[in-house]
């Protein structure tokens, strides 16, 4: 009899932003919709299941750019019960951005965070690097 194998490859194809900052998730996101031309809004809070069934929750605002598929994720790191991704505990915040096109947009968007003042760090990270990166996947 032969046997198959089924190989699964994860998707990570979005552009993942760590930010830092001591503001409360609603000013971070007042002031990126200020600097950055954006408009963030609240949605339902991310749902995730770790071990033992015990379900976390992590604040979440959704910003989409009219006309393209382009999404913008701004997801606490910190939730109910621990963190979104636990091997960044310094990070604050994240920023995915799916269906992402150009890198120059990027740069500026980039470029527009780090110059809001209450923002200590903002630098573009690498999600297949990260051990917790199935916690990005919704």
């Amino acid at each position: 009899m032969n046997k198959k194998f089924l190989k699964l490859e994860l998707d990570f194809d979005f552009i993942l932003i760590a930010i830092t900052s001591l503001l409360k998730d609603y000013r971070l996101c007042f002031y990126i919709n200020k600097f950055a031309e954006t408009d963030f809004r609240k949605v339902d809070e991310l749902e995730l299941q770790f071990k033992g069934n015990e379900n976390r929750y992590f604040s979440c605002y959704l910003h989409e750019i009219t006309n393209t598929e382009c999404q913008f994720y701004l997801i606490a790191n910190k939730g109910t019960d621990g963190f979104l991704i636990p091997e960044m505990r310094e990070t604050d915040y994240f920023i995915l951005i799916k269906e992402f096109i150009d890198e120059e947009d990027l740069d500026l968007f980039l470029g527009q965070i780090k110059s809001i003042n209450d923002i200590q760090a903002a630098v573009e990270i690498d999600p297949t690097k990260l051990k917790s990166k199935e916690n990005l996947l919704f």
